[in-house]
């Protein structure tokens, strides 16, 4: 336990001059064996996991889990993760493997290894079909106001971006789609895949996207530095849960509409 929260402390303290060594990771083999899979995921962040009515964890993220635990013979444990939570649970051997929308990153590869794409998250343009736009940029102008939430760095960026709109800030995904449908504000700039299953209660708003993304970020599966072997079997399995379209279909079934841009998958990882 102990190196397990040394570990822990490493992490806090990257970019300075004090570093601790990482847990070591269970292999593949260990992790058969002990017959479960620890699964890091985030229990605020619905519908790719979330406690449910019966205050069980559900979403895409859990589903996957499943999937892959079934896969290795094993059963999943799945471990609440905060979104800070993700990178210093690997490290400190707490989890065996994270999801949650775990984007890659050139400085989170310095601390963990990533699988192939698990999904897709497009920053473009969630609005209605009172807002005459063909581009993300059309939107840079005193008649249009966006919504956003607090605290995401997708704030500063329009500002520095699209100067001239007007901005409001909400406190939650939810609110963020609530506020185009009430007509107080015209668009949403963001990752746009994580709301759209907001749109589905108001059925009476014509939403549409823009074909304009501004970019698009790559989600994997995150599993601790050199866990090769764990690694290597979870793309084999991604590759094959991508071709047979599971991955697709489970997250249709959660967000109600297919990815902004799905992933291709390709054998040759």
């Amino acid at each position: 336990m102990l190196g397990k929260l040394l570990s822990l402390a490493s992490i806090a303290l990257v970019g300075t001059a004090i570093f601790i060594a990482p847990a070591e990771a269970r292999s593949l083999d260990e992790i058969i064996q002990s017959g479960t899979i620890r699964v890091g995921v985030n229990p605020n962040f619905p519908p790719m996991s979330s406690y449910g009515e019966k205050n069980e964890l559900e979403g895409f993220d859990i589903d996957v889990g499943n999937k892959i635990a079934e896969s290795l013979g094993v059963k999943a444990e799945f471990v609440p993760t905060e979104t800070a939570q993700r990178v210093p649970f690997l490290v400190a051997d707490q989890i065996d493997i994270s999801l949650g929308a775990l984007t890659r990153t050139a400085e989170r590869a310095k601390l963990i290894d990533f699988t192939v794409p698990l999904h897709t998250e497009s920053m473009a343009v969630l609005t209605t079909d009172k807002i005459d736009a063909t581009s993300w940029k059309d939107l840079d102008t005193a008649d249009i106001t966006l919504v956003n939430m607090r605290g995401n760095w997708s704030v500063d960026f329009l500002k520095e971006q699209l100067p001239a709109s007007k901005v409001l800030l909400v406190e939650s995904n939810a609110d963020t789609v609530r506020a185009i449908a009430q007509g107080r504000a015209d668009a949403l700039v963001e990752n746009i895949d994580f709301f759209m299953a907001f749109t589905k209660n108001y059925p009476n708003v014509n939403w549409k996207t823009l074909d304009d993304t501004i970019f698009t970020n790559y989600d994997s599966i995150g599993v601790a530095k050199g866990n090769d072997g764990l690694r290597l079997f979870l793309n084999v399995l991604l590759y094959d849960l991508h071709s047979s379209g599971y991955i697709n279909d489970e997250w249709v079934s959660w967000y109600g509409t297919p990815m902004l841009k799905p992933v291709v998958p390709n054998p040759f990882f």
